[in-house]
Parts: structure tokens; C-alpha cells; sequence
């Protein structure tokens, strides 16, 4: 694997940086150490300018290059974590309780730092690299919030990139796909109200975990029957509450879930048909239902001459045979998303080996691919910007 040296030569001090990240995880916007942190590296790498607060928390940093040149391209990486226990028992495991870095972006920020430190040293390149460490990627629209802060027009962003740690993905390989990788990921909250009364005289009474367990069911045959067998949906009901003891039907249940779609298409079939399906199985029971459906992160959708050059660097890490560019897409969701919808751009893959899987509490980012995901992000830019 071409590895670039110097990138080599920064493995033990890059994963010291993520080890610090990860034992020190914060949450959505609330990133305040790790962001003073990125913060204070750039500054100390020599990057021309660095710039807190974008979308509240965000850090950019922006690096120009050694020789003239107007074309601008931005690399993202994200810095939050998840509300977690870890379970991982290692000597740099999270110390704050209920939080950890379950997704990796410990990882991506140390990986995109040791770029920006390459990038600042040599600036072997015309034009400028502006490196974006983003805030709350996990469901707090982090991304989308730098954008609506100026993130695009302020720097002059043309291009922008991202790259996600992937378990189950060999070591050292990367994947990607043109056009749509990642799923949009709707929100749904159903309140229902029957009528309470007692365990032992049903009859009386308009059972809401009766009526809540039918809509979960009734739920399901949308995906079964009203989509496109050759399109892709995921409906989920993740949370079902009701009631507080044995003997008494209650009154009032709330369920919350999840909508997933790949195509505009089938977002808006998944929100109508979920909204009559609730509305109807709870009338057909003689309960109410009101249904709040929330839309939250767009499909993810890679532009195609970008993907190429994407998969193309990382032909140059990694080998021809260790790049996928026909990657099935997936119906988990990203918020970087919002920033290929205002500039073109990839986001690619990189394997994190035989891991446990990501949000799980005994995942850990594997630090043997930190030079591949660096080095991918130095002839990344480099190349873009070879002017």
C-alpha cells in the first residue's frame, strides 16, 4: 500500500489523538473540549486561518497552497458521540459515563487532523484545502447547521468530501457508489388515546396497547405492499410505551420509529401511507391517533464525476482491487448529505475490519487504518488541487 511516509511517521501521534478524543466523548453540539482541541492543533500545524463557532460548535480550518490557484474543495470530518455505555474494557475507554464513541468519529477527526498537519507542512498544492470538523452528526443536523452558517459561500467551497469508518469491511478496503448511498431518515411520533379502565372488564374499555400493537403490524405491509419490490424502505417502530402496572388498561400509549427511503419518490409514499395506516387502525379500534412525522437528513446522494476522482485516490492508497465503486447503498442516514446538496462531492468507506458493528458498545475504531484514511485525504487534496 503507498502509504505516504510522512503520514506514516504520524501513526503513533494521530492515534494518541484519537485515543484522547475517545476517552474524552462528547455529545451533538456539546463538543466544547474536542473542539478547542482540533482548534488548537490547527493553529499549532500553521493552517492560515482557523475559525470556531461555524454552526455553533463546528471548526474550519483553511490551508493554502504553496503554488497559485483559485479552485477551493472542502474536507468533513465529524466530532460527536453517542449516549452509550461503553463495553469495551480497553485502557483508553471512555470516562464519561453514558457517553462513548460507538461511531468512529473519534477516528475521522484524528485522521482529518493528521492531514491538515501534512497539508499545512507542505502545501504541495494550488489553490486551498479547507478542513471541517462538523458537530452533532448524530441527529442534531450538525451539518446542515454549518451550511445555513455561511460553511459553503464563506470559504468558496466548490467540492466537498467526506469518509466514514465501515466494520465488516475488510481492512484497508474502501466502497462507495455514485448517486444515492445513504438513506433519508424520517421521524415518527404516534400518541394514542383510548379509554383506561380495568384489566378484568375489557369490554369496557378501548385498549391502547391492543390498538398500538396493530398499528406496529398494520405498519409493516406498507414496505410489503405498497412499495416497489425493486425500490428500498424501512419502516421501524423502536419504542412503545403504555400503561404502568398489571391490572389496568391505559388510556394513553406513544410509539416512536423510523421511515427510511432512498428516492423522493418513496419518502413521500412512506409518510402519506404511514399517516393513514395509523389514523385508520386507531379509528377501526375507537381510539384516536394524532402522528407528528418529522423529515430529517436528505438521502445522501454521491455526484458521479466526484466519485470517480474519489475512488480513484483511493486506488492510489489502497490498489484497484481494494476499491468498490459499486457499493450496495444502506439505510442508515448522514447529515453529510446537506453538503452535497449545496456543492458536488463523494463520501466514501474505509474498512474497519472484523469490528463489532457501529452504535454497538463494544465497537472501537481500529487505529492500523489511520495512514490509509489520512493518506486518502493528502492525495485527496493534493491531487484536486494539483492545479
Amino acid at each position: 500500500m503507498p502509504i505516504v511516509n510522512r503520514v506514516a511517521d504520524l501513526h503513533e501521534e494521530i492515534t494518541a489523538w484519537r485515543r484522547d478524543i475517545h476517552a474524552h466523548p462528547e455529545l451533538l453540539y456539546d463538543v466544547h473540549r474536542t473542539a478547542a482541541s482540533v482548534a488548537d492543533k490547527l493553529k499549532s500545524f500553521g493552517c492560515d486561518d482557523v475559525i470556531p463557532g461555524i454552526g455553533r460548535t463546528g471548526v474550519v480550518g483553511v490551508i493554502r497552497g504553496r503554488r497559485p490557484g483559485k479552485k477551493v474543495i472542502g474536507l468533513r470530518a465529524d466530532m460527536d458521540a453517542l449516549p452509550l455505555e461503553e463495553e469495551t474494557g480497553l485502557p483508553y475507554q471512555s470516562t464519561v459515563p453514558g457517553k462513548m464513541h460507538a461511531c468512529g468519529h473519534d477516528g475521522h477527526t484524528a485522521m482529518l487532523l493528521g492531514a491538515a498537519k501534512y497539508l499545512a507542512e507542505t502545501r504541495n498544492f494550488a489553490g486551498t484545502a479547507v478542513v471541517i470538523f462538523q458537530p452533532a452528526e448524530e441527529g442534531g443536523a450538525g451539518g446542515l447547521a454549518m451550511v445555513k452558517d455561511g460553511l459553503i459561500s464563506r470559504f468558496g467551497i466548490e467540492e466537498v468530501y467526506g469518509m466514514h469508518n465501515y466494520p465488516g469491511l475488510p481492512l484497508g478496503e474502501f466502497g462507495i457508489r455514485s448517486g444515492a448511498m445513504m438513506a433519508a431518515a424520517d421521524h415518527i411520533e404516534i400518541a394514542l388515546e383510548g379509554k383506561g379502565g380495568h384489566a378484568a372488564r375489557p369490554h369496557l374499555a378501548i385498549d391502547t396497547v391492543l390498538v398500538g400493537a396493530q398499528i406496529v403490524n398494520a405498519l409493516q405491509s406498507i414496505v410489503a405492499r405498497n412499495v416497489d419490490p425493486l425500490e428500498s424502505a424501512v419502516v421501524s417502530i423502536c419504542m412503545f410505551q403504555a400503561g404502568h402496572t398489571d391490572n389496568v388498561i391505559p388510556q394513553h400509549a406513544r410509539l416512536r420509529g423510523t421511515a427510511r427511503s432512498l428516492t423522493p419518490a418513496v419518502r413521500d409514499l412512506l409518510q402519506a401511507r404511514i399517516t393513514e395506516v395509523v389514523e385508520s387502525t386507531a379509528r377501526l379500534y375507537g381510539a384516536r391517533a394524532k402522528i407528528a412525522y418529522h423529515r430529517g437528513y436528505p438521502v445522501l446522494m454521491n455526484h458521479e464525476r466526484q466519485t470517480a476522482f474519489a475512488a480513484d485516490v483511493a486506488r492510489e492508497i489502497a490498489g484497484g482491487d481494494k476499491v468498490d465503486t459499486d457499493m450496495a447503498p444502506m439505510m442508515g442516514a448522514e447529515d453529510f448529505s446537506y453538503m452535497l446538496a449545496e456543492r458536488p462531492g463523494a463520501f466514501i468507506f474505509l474498512g474497519n475490519g472484523d469490528s463489532a458493528g457501529l452504535h454497538h458498545p463494544a465497537y472501537d475504531f481500529n487505529d492500523a487504518i489511520i495512514p490509509l484514511g489520512t493518506s486518502y485525504w493528502v492525495r485527496l487534496a493534493e491531487t484536486a488541487l494539483a492545479g
